[in-house]
C-alpha cells in the first residue's frame, strides 16, 4: 500500500492543473483508497445526501490515530471522499472532531470546480467523520 497523501500535497498539485486534469487527479485518488470490503457498504455506513451513494466506515489506525475506509458508486465522487480523508485521515479522534474540515478543503473551491449535484454531500460526509471522532472521545 503507498503511503497517504496529505492535504497540501495533494493542494499543490492541484493548483497547477487544469479543470479536465483536476478531474483526473480527483478519481486518481479515488482509485488509490484502500478497498472498502462490501460488507461493510450497509445502511448505518451510507453518508445521506449525496447525489452518487457514499460509504465512510472508521477502522482502528496507528497510535490512536482516526482512519476511514470509504467508497463511492461515482468516481467524481469517490475522489472527493479521498480529499476529505486526505485531511483527516491518521489524527486523533480529538483533533478530529475540532477540526474545521470544510475550512482546510476551501483552498480547492470545489464549489466552483465542480457541479453542485458533486459537492452537495461533502457536508454530509464530513459530518459523518466528525460523528465517528466524536463517539470515539466520548468513549
Amino acid at each position: 500500500m503507498t503511503q497517504a497523501r496529505t492535504l497540501d500535497d495533494i493542494h499543490e498539485e492541484y493548483d497547477f492543473l487544469d479543470a479536465d486534469e483536476r478531474y483526473r487527479l480527483l478519481i486518481d485518488l479515488g482509485r488509490a483508497l484502500p478497498p472498502m470490503p462490501d460488507a461493510l457498504k450497509t445502511d448505518a455506513t451510507l453518508v445521506r445526501g449525496c447525489s452518487a451513494s457514499v460509504w465512510v466506515y472508521p477502522v482502528p489506525g496507528d497510535a490512536g490515530g482516526l482512519t476511514f475506509l470509504a467508497d463511492s458508486n461515482a468516481a467524481i465522487t469517490k475522489g472527493i471522499i479521498a480529499l476529505v480523508l486526505a485531511a483527516v485521515q491518521g489524527k486523533p479522534a480529538a483533533d478530529v472532531a475540532d477540526m474545521d474540515i470544510a475550512g482546510a478543503l476551501e483552498p480547492f473551491d470545489l464549489r466552483n470546480q465542480l457541479s453542485s449535484n458533486r459537492t452537495q454531500g461533502v457536508p454530509n460526509m464530513i459530518a459523518l467523520i466528525k460523528q465517528h471522532a466524536g463517539r470515539l472521545v466520548q468513549g
